[in-house]
């Protein structure tokens, strides 16, 4: 059976040392602040073009290896034994759609959320290629390229937003945790986390602490011992002596401009919004625990929290390396019963809860993502499915999307689209239009060579409320 190609769209137009590990964990940020004024740098052109944001913000939990839409979103209990699998469908609360029995607690909101059944693209075999389509819809095939955040890749939705939309508040704009996920244990860091060719500028805060630790912080953003708030004041009348000196000079528009963004970067480093946000401890016990007392579970709690502080979009990626949790080549059904759909259920279940119970999710997008989904053909390796891009399912909550809606549908054994099939590029062009971004914005990379922000791939009315 061929499936529907990719619906294509033509293009339009002297301080502290800082350690490699640092500079990883803040990602473009720097230390001090020093690349961070570039960061801040928005560009201030009317990038909606016109269009009205229904989100402001986004929660990207993207479940890194391939989770299976067959025992998730896309149960077939009426399939043959070797496809259906072990799990049983149950109700949701919305009438005649089911989701698998892992998931009850995300089952009680279905009337909140738009789950699309009917995804594809054309990388099967490199997770990096896949992450990559997945979270830019820029479908360069299946190759092996893995080597994530080069200045020819298109960026992350997050730099995007960082760049186009940057907060209103003293904030950082997109935060990436718990991991760089890695194209293989010790393999290089997959593509689409990072501002491609926007610039490192844009890349985002990077924490890979885990917040479920009882000593966790993020000490990178923060003064380092020796810099007092005293000798941070004497830098800044260092920069107004300076100043002084450009009063009258040519290129003075530029300098103020920089001044401004230096300033904010300043200001964001002594920022108690910013370090209240990251104080995860001060959460109560019970809630903490209804997240989901591991990594994962914390890192969504600590998502809400930057959430609400003002940063524009969080992304989780649910893997330290792309064969380490939703992978399941091998024991696939005990891999999802006994750990990986009890810790999404209940970590998933709480942001929405709690960001519906704030006023925050109709202005909040939760989106929740994977590579691909996974083979019907149930293999001999205990039980496990394989990699399969030719049809899958996601996930999108609030944030100006449809609720109790299920989009497009599979055939009877969930190996191909049946009906209105999509790309990644649909997708991703439909949260930046949510999130007030003309999905044909032109981007220009560091040699200034125009691109189209999505690649291939249009808004889908339809998944909007």
């Amino acid at each position: 059976m061929s499936l529907p190609g990719p619906r294509r769209i033509e293009r339009a137009g002297c301080g502290p040392v800082v350690s490699r590990r640092q500079m990883l964990q803040v990602g473009g940020l720097g230390l001090m602040g020093l690349s961070l004024p570039r960061l801040l740098a928005a560009e201030t052109a009317n990038t909606g073009a016109g269009i009205r944001p229904r989100a402001d913000a986004c929660v990207l939990i993207f479940l890194n290896g391939g989770p299976s839409h067959l025992d998730m979103w896309d149960m077939k209990p009426e399939a043959p034994d070797g496809i259906r699998g072990e799990f049983k469908p149950i109700a949701t609360s919305v009438p005649g759609i089911q989701y698998g029995e892992h998931l009850p607690k995300i089952a009680q909101q279905a009337h909140r959320a738009t789950i699309v059944r009917s995804m594809h693209h054309s990388v099967n075999n490199a997770h990096a290629a896949a992450v990559y389509t997945s979270l830019t819809g820029h479908d360069r095939g299946d190759n092996i390229r893995s080597v994530g955040g080069g200045p020819d890749e298109y960026p992350a939705m997050g730099s995007v937003l960082g760049s186009l939309r940057p907060p209103e508040k003293v904030i950082v704009p997109h935060v990436c945790l718990p991991y760089i996920t890695k194209e293989g244990a010790g393999g290089p860091p997959q593509s689409g986390f990072f501002g491609g060719m926007l610039g490192r500028a844009y890349d985002p805060l990077f924490v890979l602490k885990d917040p479920n630790a009882p000593d966790f912080a993020v000490p990178e953003l923060t003064l380092l011992a020796d810099v007092s708030h005293e000798r941070l004041s004497a830098r800044e009348a260092l920069f107004r002596q300076i100043d002084e000196r450009f009063d009258r000079g040519p290129g003075r528009g530029a300098y103020d401009s920089m001044d401004g963004f230096r300033r904010r970067a300043l200001a964001l480093l002594t920022s108690e919004g910013t370090q209240r946000a990251l104080r995860i401890g001060d959460e109560p016990d019970p809630v903490r625990e209804r997240y989901g007392r591991n990594i994962y579970g914390q890192s969504v709690l600590l998502a809400r929290r930057m959430i609400e502080a003002g940063t524009r979009m969080v992304t989780i990626s649910w893997a330290p390396d792309a064969n380490a949790t939703w992978d399941t080549h091998g024991g696939n059904f005990k891999k999802l019963k006994n750990t990986l759909l009890p810790q999404f259920d209940a970590a998933c279940s709480s942001l929405v809860d709690d960001l519906a119970e704030r006023g925050m999710l109709e202005r909040t997008l939760v989106a929740v993502l994977g590579d691909f989904g996974r083979t019907p053909k149930i293999n001999a390796s205990d039980g496990g499915r394989d990699h399969w891009n030719y049809c899958y399912s996601l996930m999108l909550v609030g944030g100006g999307f449809k609720g109790g809606f299920v989009y497009g549908a599979s055939d009877k054994i969930g190996a191909f689209p049946a009906r209105d099939a999509l790309v990644p590029g649909d997708v991703v062009s439909t949260i930046y239009h949510a999130l007030g971004i003309d999905p044909a914005h032109e981007l220009h990379d560091q040699l200034d060579r125009p691109h189209r922000l999505v690649p291939a791939g249009s808004v889908v009315p339809e998944l909007l409320a």
